[in-house]
C-alpha cells in the first residue's frame, strides 16, 4: 500500500503510546509503520527535497497536531506522551482521529493562532478533508509549474529557426560539460553536412572522444529509420557515441534499436530536452526561491 495521509495516521499514533509511558519518536513511529501494515518499500520512499521519508513526514504532522489539539505532549527531546485528555479520547474508541475531531472536541481555537503571538493557524494551509501535508502542497505546487513550464518551452523552441534551435543544443550540451568552451563547440555544430549529421562535439575539455550530433525540430514520432540513418552516418567520423535530440518523441522501435547495436546513441526527446534545459537553466530564469526550514534540535540540546 502507499504512504497513508497524515490524517490517517493520527489514530495509530496515540494509540502507540496508550500506555501513558515516554516514547521516543522513533519507537512510536516505528509502531505507527507497523500497526498500519506499511510496505518496507514505501517507508524508504523521501520527500522532493531529500531530507526525510515521505512516512516520517507525515507522521509527524499528525503528532504536530495532536499536539496542538492537547492529546499529547512532548516532555522532554526526541519523546512524546499521551496526556489525559488523550487517554479520555481513546477511552470514547474513536473511528478516526482528523482536524475536524480535534476541533469537536476541544473547540475551534484550539488550532488557531495565539492571540498574543498571532503565528498563523496550520489549517489555513491543510484543510480539514485534506490528505495532504503543507510539504505535499509545496511539492504538488511544484510540480504543476514545472510541467507547464516543460510545455512551455517545447512550443517555444518549435516556434524558433532551425538555425536557432542548433545553437540553443550547443549551449545546452556546454551547460552539461561536453564540448570544451562554447566557442569550440559553435564551430564544429551545423559544419559537417553529412547524412544523418549535424555535426560532432567534444565528449570533454581535452577532446579524448568525439560525439556525433542530430539537432531536428521533427513534428511527428521520429522513428528506427532516421535513427539507423544516424547510426550509419557516425561511421564518417569514426565516432562511437551520439546524440539525436527532437523536440517531438521517438517510436518504440526506434528506442528498441539503440539497445540491439553495439555504437551508444541516446535519444533525446522534447520532453527531456526541456527537462536537462530546466537542470541547467538554459533557457530558462529563477522568477521565485523559497527556503524550507526547521528546528535544529541539536542547537537546543543541553548537557546534563
Amino acid at each position: 500500500m502507499a504512504v497513508p495521509d497524515f490524517q490517517s495516521m493520527m489514530l495509530p499514533l496515540l494509540e502507540a503510546i496508550a500506555d501513558g509511558a515516554e516514547h521516543s519518536n522513533s519507537a512510536a513511529f516505528d509502531s505507527v509503520a507497523k500497526q498500519m501494515n506499511i510496505a518496507a518499500e514505501d517507508l524508504q520512499l523521501m520527500h522532493s527535497g531529500g531530507e526525510q521519508t515521505v512516512f516520517y513526514n507525515r507522521v509527524a504532522w499528525g503528532k504536530t497536531y495532536l499536539k496542538k489539539g492537547g492529546l499529547l505532549k512532548s516532555p522532554k527531546r526526541g519523546t512524546i506522551q499521551i496526556t489525559e485528555s488523550g487517554q479520555r479520547v481513546l477511552r470514547n474508541k474513536p473511528a478516526k482521529i482528523d482536524i475536524r475531531f480535534l476541533k469537536q472536541i476541544g473547540g475551534a481555537d484550539c488550532l488557531k493562532p495565539s492571540p498574543t503571538t498571532g503565528v498563523v493557524q496550520l489549517e489555513d494551509s491543510v484543510n480539514e478533508s485534506s490528505a495532504a501535508t503543507p510539504e505535499d502542497l509545496i511539492e504538488s505546487g511544484y510540480q504543476s509549474l514545472r510541467e507547464a513550464l516543460i510545455l512551455d518551452i517545447i512550443e517555444q523552441v518549435k516556434r524558433c529557426s532551425p538555425q536557432f534551435f542548433e545553437r540553443l543544443v550547443v549551449k545546452l550540451l556546454v551547460a552539461m560539460g561536453y564540448g570544451g568552451s562554447l566557442e569550440d563547440a559553435a564551430q564544429v555544430l551545423g559544419r559537417s553536412g553529412d547524412g544523418g549529421i549535424d555535426g560532432t562535439i567534444k565528449e570533454d575539455k581535452l577532446g579524448l572522444d568525439v560525439i556525433c550530433i542530430q539537432a531536428k525540430r521533427w513534428e511527428g514520432t521520429v522513428g528506427r529509420p532516421v535513427v539507423q540513418a544516424f547510426a550509419g552516418s557516425m561511421e564518417g567520423f569514426r565516432a562511437r557515441k551520439g546524440v539525436l535530440i527532437t523536440t517531438s518523441n521517438f517510436s518504440k522501435d526506434a528506442e528498441d534499436y539503440i539497445t540491439r547495436i553495439e555504437r551508444k546513441i541516446v535519444l533525446v526527446d522534447g520532453q527531456r530536452m526541456a527537462e536537462l534545459m530546466i537542470a541547467h537553466n538554459v533557457g530558462v530564469t529563477i522568477v521565485q526561491t523559497y527556503e524550507i526550514k526547521r528546528v535544529d534540535t541539536d542547537f537546543f540540546g543541553e548537557e546534563e
